[in-house]
């Protein structure tokens, strides 16, 4: 079993509709929280998996091998921070989403939130 530890509160909390994250989602927006990376610890097995985003970010996204839960994403450019999946956690109410990002690449029939900002695109980096 895969356990996070986090002793710092999010910066932020976005619904990526990126074609990489709908592949996670099964269609939908993957929902990720950022945390500076330092205040993450993580017990429990996880694996890799490296990959180049639509963004050009080398990124290394991590998941339980047992189940095959994506869990957290951090672009090797940025490694003072890291995204968990909301779902993963123990409270996913911990942080509602703050902006929608790569909604150029959403589904027509995408439910975006029309309240918060929405960004077609890859946003300023986070932190």
């Amino acid at each position: 079993m895969v356990r996070f530890s986090i002793s710092a509160t999010p910066i932020i909390t976005r619904q990526c509709w990126c074609r990489d994250c709908q592949y996670l989602a099964s269609g939908n927006a993957t929902v990720n929280v950022c945390f500076p990376a330092d205040a993450v610890q993580i017990t429990g097995e996880t694996s890799a998996f490296n990959s180049t985003a639509a963004s050009g970010n080398q990124m290394v996204r991590r998941f339980c091998p047992g189940c095959g839960t994506p869990l957290t994403s951090a672009a090797v450019a940025r490694p003072h921070l890291l995204f968990i999946r909301a779902g993963t956690l123990d409270d996913p109410d911990l942080a509602k989403p703050a902006m929608n990002i790569w909604t150029a690449s959403a589904p027509s029939w995408a439910c975006i939130d029309p309240n918060i900002p929405a960004i077609a695109g890859q946003p300023p980096p986070a932190g």
